[in-house]
């Protein structure tokens, strides 16, 4: 296997409000928000168009489950099946099944302390 993180897919947090959340960092800090937060847009070192997500959840979200802290990191890879076999092998606990979208492949894990990780194979085109 060659590679297994490529770069940091997204910065996801929960917070008491997310919309007011969003308003702060569009007003303060310049993000080109939406309904899911704000995509940052930049290039691989092959010059390849890539993204990365930042996005506040409500306080009451059930997505970062089981782990019980206030955030999840989400990690573009190259290859997520192989990967998740590797991990597998690895001892690494995998969360959930794999899931599909026009934008890419999705899976889970918990890391050393219990903290869901979401493991992105990016279809970045996709999105431009």
């Amino acid at each position: 296997m060659k590679k297994r993180v490529t770069g940091i897919g997204g910065l996801f947090f929960k917070t008491k409000n997310p919309k007011a959340s969003k308003d702060w960092y569009k007003k303060h800090l310049g993000f080109n928000t939406d309904d899911y937060g704000c995509t940052f847009w930049w290039k691989d070192k092959e010059g390849s168009d890539c993204s990365t997500q930042w996005s506040p959840f409500s306080e009451d979200t059930k997505y970062y489950e089981p782990s019980k802290k206030d955030f999840m990191f989400n990690y573009r890879v190259e290859n997520l099946l192989e990967l998740l076999k590797v991990l597998k092998e690895e001892g690494v606990t995998i969360v959930g099944e794999v899931e599909t979208y026009e934008y890419g492949k999705f899976g889970w894990i918990l890391d050393n302390e219990g903290n869901k990780i979401e493991l992105w194979e990016p279809i970045d085109k996709a999105f431009l």
